[in-house]
């Protein structure tokens, strides 16, 4: 008999549907914008472009490969079997597990703190599951292996990033003239890019578009024969294009400089011959009834006025973000909150700012948006499990009336869940955002790709094999990683922060068990 014929449960389903979009809001505001938050930090997109790119491909990425980890994360825990004969029970438990892991990943952001939501999900699991068996079932190979892959996943996603940083900055980055060297090894890294996120699609593909019954080798041979292709047509095409244009558009500033030049010399000279010329008036005309001095004194009174009002002006331009609701519970609490996210930060990066060369940053913009989209689209199939998979718990028990949840993730959730993030990501994500990109590090187009291509690699790998490590912990070991390699100096990186989000990391777990296990305390009771 399903489930959905037992009296009660409706509650159950609307709730957990509510629930699981709150948290995949949760997810948008802070696991997403750690996706898109080094490309806003090295300037390569604005807020608005970050968030567009977010959207479409957060939510594609969901749909197309958002399944696999979906499994790991609602079957993988703990031996689903236990709750045959309690799929009420079983229900409760995943709408305690959205709950806690919504509630913390809001604390989080509030705090900006970009913390895992893949802890935070694997937490608020154990957690419900110690409240009804303690700690009977619980499948510790699974916790121990999701376990050392959140220490890997930022060290290995950190030696990729500062692999393909080295590489840039000896092939053409630190050079004097950086063009001719930088479009000889563009066609490289777009087949570099295209290759590995293509590889991590097609391999083991979604059923969806039957990618899924494609052999190994016929993954290879169109992963490199389409990385092949990219870099003929970026050698022959986008190479030619991008020569011109530079080297059009140096010679046209070169040609204003020029202009400007000689226009202010001219000025010069002629502003020198008026000045003489008034210099030579009498100033006795003002001098026998005092107007010359009283001239002199209205002009020094009203730039005096002009001052004042100026700085008054900037005075409440720089109080404006904080005088807003000054009175109330709700500025007392904002205050509060502002304070203590200050502390958590630290100060910001010192010493001198990192700048690539003009020729670099053209080059490398456009491979890091590249990179910033597929980084949205690994963080998709990747993430929205972590929003979703007790969602589809849920809904398998109610359809089917089973625990074991044979059947396939069903897309519209895998959807709901991606539609959820990219909400989330444009409402709340500037606060992780600015951690991510500004924060931590002084980020440039070319340590930005650096990042992107790294954390994007080892996130969708693991993505195909299952495994559901932290994108967090790959974007920010990737930051890091580059700038300490980029700039030894004291104050290139803020190590405050890193190490207060390293905190964030060790306590997710424990609190989110806790979060989950209160919860579940409560909702037993209805059952």
């Amino acid at each position: 008999m399903a489930i959905a014929a037992i009296e009660g449960v409706i509650w159950m389903i609307v709730v957990g549907f509510i629930i699981a979009f709150i948290l995949s809001f949760a997810l948008g505001a802070n696991d997403a914008a750690n996706s898109l938050g080094t490309s806003v930090g090295a300037k390569v997109l604005t807020l608005a472009q970050a968030f567009a790119i977010g959207c479409f491909f957060e939510t594609l990425g969901a749909v197309l490969v958002g399944s696999k980890v979906s499994d790991t994360i609602r079957k993988g825990i703990f031996d689903v079997d236990m709750y045959d004969g309690k799929e009420k029970l079983l229900m409760v438990g995943q709408i305690s597990a959205l709950t806690a892991c919504a509630i913390w990943l809001f604390i989080a952001t509030a705090l900006k703190l970009p913390v895992s939501a893949t802890h935070s999900i694997v937490g608020a699991t154990v957690g419900y599951h110690l409240v009804v068996f303690g700690g009977k079932g619980i499948k510790i190979s699974e916790i121990v292996s999701i376990v050392v892959s959140w220490f890997i996943s930022p060290a290995l996603s950190g030696i990729i990033s500062v692999v393909t940083f080295l590489i840039l900055r000896y092939s053409f980055v630190n050079k004097d003239e950086p063009l001719e060297p930088g479009l000889r090894t563009l066609p490289f890294w777009y087949a570099v890019v295209f290759l590995v996120n293509s590889f991590s699609i097609f391999y083991e593909g979604p059923a969806l578009l039957h990618l899924d019954e494609l052999p190994i080798w016929g993954s290879l041979i169109i992963c490199f024969g389409g990385g092949l292709i990219v870099a003929l047509f970026i050698w022959f095409v986008v190479v030619p294009y991008l020569r011109k244009n530079i080297n059009e558009k140096e010679e046209l500033v070169e040609n204003e400089e020029k202009l400007e030049s000689e226009e202010e010399s001219q000025s010069i000279f002629k502003n020198g011959q008026e000045n003489s010329n008034y210099n030579s008036i009498d100033k006795t005309e003002f001098a026998s009834d005092g107007q010359y001095d009283k001239l002199h004194e209205s002009s020094k009174e009203v730039e005096d006025k002009s001052y004042e009002l100026t700085s008054s002006q900037e005075t409440e331009d720089k109080l404006a973000p904080n005088s807003k609701n000054t009175t109330g519970c709700l500025s007392v609490a904002e205050k509060g909150l502002l304070d203590l996210s200050d502390k958590i930060i630290g100060p910001p990066p010192s010493g001198p700012v990192a700048k690539d060369h003009p020729h670099v940053v053209k080059l490398c913009s456009p491979l890091q948006i590249l990179s910033a989209m597929f980084s949205a689209f690994a963080h998709g199939g990747n993430d929205v499990s972590n929003g979703i998979g007790p969602l589809v718990a849920l809904w398998m028990i109610f359809t089917t009336g089973e625990v074991a949840q044979e059947e396939e993730t069903p897309l519209w959730i895998l959807f709901y869940g991606g539609v959820g993030i990219s909400v989330g990501l444009c409402l709340l994500g500037k606060r992780v955002i600015e951690t991510i990109g500004e924060d931590l590090t002084t980020l440039t187009p070319s340590s930005g790709f650096s990042v992107e291509l790294g954390a994007a690699t080892t996130v969708l790998v693991a993505s195909n094999l299952g495994i559901p490590i932290s994108t967090t912990h790959c974007k920010v070991g990737s930051v890091v990683a580059v700038g300490w390699a980029r700039d030894r100096r004291a104050g290139a990186v803020n190590w405050k922060l890193f190490g207060n989000i390293i905190l964030s990391w060790v306590v997710t777990l424990p609190c989110t068990i806790g979060l989950s296990a209160g919860v579940m305390a409560l909702l037993r009771m209805t059952v």
